[in-house]
């Protein structure tokens, strides 16, 4: 198991939808477990597979407190939203060093291709649902500054150029 490194904001694969999983493989099940070795080194609650630069619709999401659930997710897709939103101060390691508050439904319902490659439909809540929906974007080309206005985005981007320039 490997922790992997992060593209850059810049890098287009980060901006481009992912190609969907055919079938749960051993070789899909070693590039989870890298990215969940990656999401705990980082450490996150989330990690979508574009943004170590595998462009496969692979998602993994653990928001215990206690950690140790992570679910693993291919080609997942959002089945239902809660019309009660919930706001969080999202961020991502493929834009360093900022963040910014987020509304998004506060409950999902999920279909996905579990670990043994059976298709599974979850209910998720609060922060799972929050980062679910942050993976299920990178999975589609979209960061988490997509959501906000064009001139907060550029600022945020530009912040974080500047943070990396700084060292």
């Amino acid at each position: 198991m490997t922790v992997r490194p992060f593209l850059p904001y810049t890098d287009r694969r980060l901006h481009s939808p992912a190609d969907p999983v055919e079938a749960v493989t051993e070789t899909v099940r070693m590039i989870w477990d890298d990215m969940i070795d990656t999401m705990e080194a980082m450490p996150g609650v989330g990690l979508a597979a574009p943004q170590i630069g595998i462009m496969l619709r692979l998602a993994v999401v653990d928001a215990s407190e206690a950690r140790g659930q992570v679910v693993r997710m291919a080609n997942p897709e959002l089945l239902h939203v809660s019309v009660k939103m919930r706001s969080h101060e999202e961020a991502s390691p493929n834009l360093p060093g900022v963040s910014a508050r987020i509304e998004r439904p506060r409950a999902v319902t999920v279909r996905f291709l579990n670990m043994d490659g059976e298709i599974e439909e979850r209910d998720f809540v609060g922060l799972w649902a929050t980062s679910v929906q942050h993976q299920i974007d990178h999975l589609d080309g979209r960061i988490y500054v997509d959501h906000l206005s064009p001139l907060r985005r550029k600022m945020l981007v530009q912040k974080s150029a500047k943070l990396a320039r700084r060292g």
